[in-house]
Order: C-alpha cells, then sequence, then structure tokens
C-alpha cells in the first residue's frame, strides 16, 4: 500500500487535529510509524475512559493489550492525513479546532 508523501502536509502546524475514536482504536501504531511530526504515543487506556465505552469496545481494548493512540503533541499536525489512511481501524479523523 502507498501512502500520501509529506510533501502534502502543511508547511506550518494545522488548525485540524487528530481526534481518536477511542471505540474503534486497536493501538496497532501505525499511526505513530507515519506520523512526521511524532504526533502520537501509545499509552494505557484510563480507568475514566475505559468505563466510558460500550462492552464491545472494553473487550477489543482488553483483547489489544489496554492501550490506544492518543494525539500528544496534536498542536504539532501539520494536517498531511497520513495517519487517518494509515488507521487500519479508520479510528482517526481530522478536526478543526477553535
Amino acid at each position: 500500500m502507498t501512502q500520501p508523501s509529506t510533501a502534502t502536509c502543511d508547511p506550518q502546524p494545522s488548525p485540524l487535529r487528530p481526534v481518536i475514536n477511542r471505540s474503534r482504536c486497536e493501538g496497532k501504531e501505525d499511526c505513530l510509524r507515519v506520523c512526521p511530526y511524532n504526533v502520537f504515543e501509545i499509552q494505557r487506556v484510563a480507568d475514566e475512559e475505559k468505563a466510558a465505552l460500550n462492552v464491545f469496545a472494553r473487550l477489543k481494548l482488553f483483547a489489544h493489550g489496554g492501550k490506544q493512540a492518543y494525539a500528544v503533541r496534536g498542536d504539532t499536525c501539520h494536517a498531511c492525513g497520513l495517519c487517518v489512511s494509515a488507521c487500519p481501524e479508520k479510528a482517526i479523523t481530522l478536526r478543526r479546532v477553535g
């Protein structure tokens, strides 16, 4: 599968931010591998976040080690969409902030 080049990224950080659907993310790290701006980290999901998930999503989270992707440096996102394309669960969208 061919990924879009980083040349499609905005030259400056964008007003768009990656948003991760907690019910879909399986923490497979594809977003980490493709992001040229180091926006993502894989972290253990907090108990409060787990409680907000439906039963199916909690079971899926358990099966995948209780970890998911987090956009910890979302303010450095250049909106190239590499993470959106790479995510096998289609768990990432880009949304405007502010």
